[in-house]
């Protein structure tokens, strides 16, 4: 489900600012973004999302604001003045004449490194990160839940109509095999009749209950139809249901398959084709449920 939350806190005159975008994911994935100097907070920072959020590509931004470069990073004088010292006893032993450009210099690893706090500074700025992060995360699940109301009223419209496509199914079934047993015999008594033979009764029932059993519907429209019901009281509760949701529409989706291929009938075939794009709907929409 797609929010947004951002919030700011400051720690020594330095401003903390966290931004937190989420989109639609099944799962959870959570991408976050820090400077050097706080890594250290990634771990803390990725168990309180997941405390908070179920589903959803999070990502995650942590910067800092009126900062200056001496407090971001440090150069490692040490290793700078070797590198200088080599560079200008191999330029002398050879006779190469020319310029050593420092900025370059500091451009090779571990020549600039970030400025770590000290551990009361550390203590400080964590606390200040979290707060301000649970306050961005309490913004994205308050524009979710806006959200999440519109989506509820879509989901019950979408469910509402299959279950009336699921009744038209449900009395359509009951006269196919009265429909199939007067055409069968029809058609039967036009080609006897043509050879003058009479048609067996039996025979014509024997097929019919055939037809019968292997059409024979009634367990996949009570499967369905409880399946619609589960998925009405998984949207009433308070709980996490995206992905409970997720299941159900693949249960609903594999019986109305299970219907179109058992039913013989161009009203019930129709009736199925409207309630797979339900399906397909809705399961479009539970990617955005947490």
């Amino acid at each position: 489900m797609t929010g947004y939350g951002e919030a700011e806190g400051e720690v020594n005159g330095v401003i903390y600012a966290v931004e937190i975008k989420s989109v639609n994911n099944r799962y959870l994935k959570a991408i976050i973004r820090l400077p050097d100097v706080v890594l250290f907070l990634e771990e803390d920072i990725e168990r309180l999302l997941r405390q908070n959020l179920s589903r959803g590509t999070i990502n995650y931004v942590l910067r800092l604001k009126g900062v200056s470069a001496n407090t971001l990073f440090d150069i490692d004088e040490t290793a700078l003045q070797t590198v200088i010292k080599k560079l200008r006893r191999i330029g002398s032993s050879t006779d190469i004449d020319g310029t050593i450009d420092i900025g370059s210099l500091l451009n090779l690893p571990g020549m600039v490194r970030p400025t770590l706090p000290d551990e009361e500074t550390a203590k400080q700025i964590k606390t200040v990160a979290l707060n301000i992060t649970q306050e961005a995360i309490d913004k994205l699940k308050q524009m979710r839940a806006a959200e999440g109301q519109f989506l509820e009223a879509d989901l019950k419209n979408q469910r509402e109509a299959m279950k009336g496509y699921l009744e038209q199914i449900r009395a359509r079934s009951q006269t196919v095999l009265q429909e199939y047993a007067q055409r069968l015999k029809r058609r039967v008594n036009e080609l006897l009749s043509e050879a003058k033979l009479k048609l067996d009764e039996e025979t014509l029932a024997r097929e019919v209950a055939i037809l019968a059993d292997k059409s024979d519907i009634s367990e996949e429209i009570a499967r369905l139809d409880s399946h619609l019901q589960q998925f009405d009281q998984s949207c009433r509760t308070n709980e996490q249901a995206g992905r409970k949701l997720d299941f159900i529409s693949q249960e609903m989706l594999r019986e109305a398959n299970t219907i179109a291929s058992k039913a013989s009938d161009t009203e019930i075939s129709r009736c199925v084709v409207d309630i797979k794009c339900r399906i397909d709907r809705l399961k479009e929409q539970i990617q955005n449920i947490e």
